[in-house]
């Protein structure tokens, strides 16, 4: 009886791993065609800051720290083609930015606040900003 049920649940996802395609996939190394945009985060609070990239919607990663009254400096590169900021990895590899955020670094989700990137021009130069604490969350300008 039991068989009869699960016979064709078994069989509806057997269909479904033959639509699955392979395909290969060429990561970006190197910063050629790139502009360097420096990101100086201040911490002017009295926490420390834990600041943070979301490279895909599942993947996310520290990428700097401030101890209260410090800056912390993030190497960013803009494609002016495309409008995408990356981050390199160790291995010279281009992650490409979807997010970048700032928290409390003890409650880093709960406080964070969301690093505004322009992407429609890339800045040239240098970007700057200075966090602190405002009531229960962090404010970065």
């Amino acid at each position: 009886m039991v068989v009869r049920y699960i016979l064709p649940i078994i069989l509806a996802f057997t269909s479904f791993a033959n639509a699955v395609e392979l395909r290969h996939i060429t990561v970006r190394t190197g910063t050629e065609g790139l502009d360097p945009v420096p990101l100086t985060i201040s911490n002017a609070g009295h926490e420390a800051l834990s600041c943070n990239a979301d490279f895909a919607h599942w993947y996310s990663a520290t990428i700097a720290t401030a101890a209260p009254g410090k800056s912390a400096r993030v190497e960013l590169w803009f494609d002016p083609e495309t409008g995408t900021f990356a981050i390199l990895n160790d291995k010279r590899e281009n992650l490409p930015v979807e997010r970048l955020w700032c928290g409390l670094a003890r409650q880093a989700y709960a406080t964070r606040v969301q690093i505004v990137l322009d992407r429609t021009s890339g800045r040239k130069g240098q970007m700057a900003v200075t966090c602190s604490r405002a009531d229960d969350r962090l404010v970065c300008r």
